[in-house]
């Protein structure tokens, strides 16, 4: 199996699973409880609060979440006033918009994938209570210009929300948001545990009631193992930035070149993280070029929304009409791709589409 879907996840890291084993194998304390092997376990998560925090601007607090889907859920539920967001964003922030019943305005983006900030300052004006807005889009890769979206939510006095699961450990982010939600398991962490970050000074409604274990008032028992494995896999990602980085771009651009000529990319070519490519090819059959390659992991959009029927939000928010969101596929590859399995991953591709064009 050649694996090329790592927006809908990524490999576990070694370290990660060597830090969770010790927590699922023989230490099984509530990290809540006052007694030794308790404070053992308080002791664990707090290491790993400090590197995945480590990973974040400073001045703020971190409190762990089941995901990313819960965290973005408590920033907006746990806001007031009217919401202004982009019409690409996750539906984990749509749907959670929709449902909280607060007046909601949602700006178009460009064919790019990208907003304009001049609309958006036309929205965003006083009495505008939060501001949410995605770092890098899921399905296609594209690089909001969040600082400067940021700069206006304050100038109109609201709170900015960014959703930085995509970006987290792999692009900068801006200090000046005051909420951030990312998720383990996109930095080659565990599954079911997410964090928020919240600014000194702002406060939030709680999303779940109960202990309040986790400052600024989230309820639940902690994973210990979870936490390790998020902390660890924040550890490596500090460590290997730059290295991950540069091999992503020597990636992308051998896919990019064995693409050029048969292939149209979908968003900004230019702003955008690297270890996404989103292109189509009309006419394209992608459940049968699915089916064709099943030892071939790749993504037809986002994971959140397989078997729904419908066809991207995303891309037909660029312009797209349904059957070009239809026929487009995204590769996602990362840290423990190679380059050699790419390119035939893509050879491969390439040469099941041209197939469907001989047969029809």
């Amino acid at each position: 199996m050649i694996y090329l879907d790592y927006q809908a996840t990524t490999p576990l890291d070694p370290q990660a699973l060597a830090a969770m084993l010790p927590w699922l194998e023989s230490q099984h304390a509530n990290p809540h409880s006052p007694h030794a092997p308790g404070r053992a376990a308080k002791a664990a998560v707090e290491v790993a609060r400090g590197h995945v925090a480590a990973l974040l601007p400073p001045g703020g607090t971190l409190a762990f979440t089941s995901g990313a889907t819960e965290a973005l859920n408590w920033a907006i539920k746990g806001t007031t006033g009217a919401i202004v967001t982009l019409a690409t964003e996750h539906a984990a922030v749509l749907d959670t918009v929709a449902a909280s019943g607060r007046p909601a305005t949602v700006l178009p983006v460009g064919p790019d994938g990208l907003v304009d900030l001049e609309v958006a300052r036309a929205a965003i004006v006083p009495g505008t209570g939060l501001v949410a807005v995605m770092l890098v889009n899921n399905e296609i890769g594209v690089v909001q210009p969040v600082e400067a979206l940021a700069e206006i939510a304050h100038a109109a006095g609201a709170l900015f929300l960014c959703d930085a699961v995509q970006g987290y450990g792999r692009v900068p982010i801006p200090p000046s948001c005051d909420l951030i939600a990312i998720s383990a398991h996109k930095i080659h962490g565990p599954k079911g545990i997410g964090a928020l970050w919240v600014r000194d000074g702002v406060t939030l409604a709680p999303l779940l009631h109960g202990g309040g274990q986790e400052a600024p008032g989230r309820s639940g028992t902690l994973s210990p193992a979870l936490c390790a494995g998020f902390g660890a896999a924040a550890k490596v990602a500090a460590v290997r930035q730059e290295e991950d980085a540069a091999h992503v771009a020597q990636l992308h651009a051998a896919a990019v070149a064995r693409l050029a000529s048969s292939w149209q990319r979908n968003g900004s070519a230019t702003r955008r993280y690297l270890g996404n490519l989103n292109i189509r090819r009309d006419g394209l059959d992608v459940a049968r070029l699915m089916s064709d390659l099943r030892d071939i992991a790749f993504s037809a959009g986002s994971a959140c929304a397989s078997g729904s029927g419908r066809s991207s939000h995303v891309l037909r928010a660029l312009g797209l009409s349904d059957a070009q969101a239809r026929s487009s596929i995204r590769i996602g590859f990362g840290r423990m791709t190679t380059e050699e399995e790419l390119m035939t991953a893509l050879d491969r591709i390439c040469a099941a589409a041209d197939a469907q064009r001989v047969a029809a």
